[in-house]
């Protein structure tokens, strides 16, 4: 037995995965690219102020810290091996370098990271984001 997929209108059936994650990186809403996506640093708004859509169902969970720390990881250790092996720094050079380098980065991430996940769940209809909402019908 075969189910059949409900039919979507055009304007549902297009959600491009890259641009919406390309807008939440970026700070802004998934569906419109004007609207902002976060109220304060780390709290998704409700909804569009522009177009209506919904964010509140979303669920970044904990995904954006762990590529945060996948990231930041790379590059603190990277670095820090390379510059271990090819340069001839001081060990205060070192404890000063990486942990504050890994601070910095970390908190310049974490919002990005967040509202690539968020327009990356939209642009999948992820978690409600399938359910027609005052923004997809003009309404």
């Amino acid at each position: 037995m075969t189910m059949i997929a409900p039919r979507l209108d055009a304007a549902e059936q297009k959600r491009d995965a890259l641009q919406a994650t390309r807008r939440g990186f970026l700070g802004r809403c998934p569906q419109c690219g004007v609207g902002r996506l976060f109220g304060r640093f780390l709290k998704v708004e409700p909804r569009c102020a522009e177009c209506g859509e919904e964010f509140h169902h979303h669920r970044a969970d904990d995904l954006p810290s762990y590529l945060v720390i996948l990231i930041v990881g790379h590059i603190a250790v990277g670095g820090g091996g390379f510059a271990e092996t090819e340069a001839d720094w001081p060990l205060w050079l070192h404890i000063a370098l990486w942990p504050t380098l890994a601070l910095v980065l970390s908190i310049a991430l974490i919002q990005p990271v967040k509202g690539a996940i968020v327009g990356l769940q939209w642009s999948l209809r992820m978690h409600g984001f399938g359910r027609r909402s005052a923004g997809a019908d003009g309404s």
